[in-house]
């Protein structure tokens, strides 16, 4: 349980930090630059640094909140049946001590505490594979939004290539600034977000 904060932050961004570029053959002029092209050995780069991404991506900050409320309310729920649980225990416990069971009551009282235990497990289990589920379908999601997104935007900035970039656990070890589209990409992605929810 303590592990699925980590898990569900780390698949968050799968989607987003597998991203290794696009390529595209159009090599014009671009109509209109926020940044300039940066060559390297003939390739136009640029990156999105993905803290930044998840920092001032809308989207992406509401999606998170949700799934950390979800997390938390699927915890206390977990919580308070074990709860119940050990109380039912310690109460079972307390009669076989004081003699007030007899054998086949104290057998019973057992079967139902083992049958409480397993119902927690698959209800613990069935939640956890819920939330993973709606998170892998969230990636799914972010990735289609940033892919496309990306697509339109390098029609006027015709870059080669558009990497991901983040503090920690990236493969590009440094990342200069003239490179950085991030601004750019939270913008639109955030734009984009307000134009389809004004259509709903």
């Amino acid at each position: 349980m303590k592990n699925l904060a980590t898990i569900l932050s780390v698949l968050s961004f799968i989607g987003v930090l597998a991203l290794a570029g696009m390529h595209f053959s159009q090599k014009e002029k671009p109509a209109k630059e926020t940044a300039p092209v940066a060559t390297t050995g003939g390739s136009n780069i640029a990156y999105v640094d993905i803290d930044s991404l998840e920092a001032k991506y809308d989207l992406l900050k509401t999606r998170s909140e949700d799934f950390k409320k979800r997390q938390a309310q699927m915890e206390n729920e977990l919580q308070r049946s074990y709860a119940q649980m050990q109380n039912d225990a310690y109460e079972i416990q307390k009669k076989a001590q004081s003699n007030s069971l007899t054998q086949t009551e104290y057998e019973a009282a057992n079967k139902r505490l083992m049958q409480m235990q397993q119902t927690l497990e698959s209800r613990k289990q069935s939640l956890t594979e819920q939330l993973m589920k709606e998170q892998e379908e969230f990636n799914t999601d972010l990735k289609k939004r940033l892919n496309a997104y990306l697509a339109e935007y390098n029609k006027t900035h015709h870059y080669d290539f558009i990497m991901s970039y983040a503090g920690s656990g990236s493969s590009i070890l440094y990342a200069g600034a003239a490179h950085n589209i991030t601004d750019d990409v939270v913008n639109g992605l955030n734009e984009a977000a307000k134009k389809e929810a004004q259509k709903k």
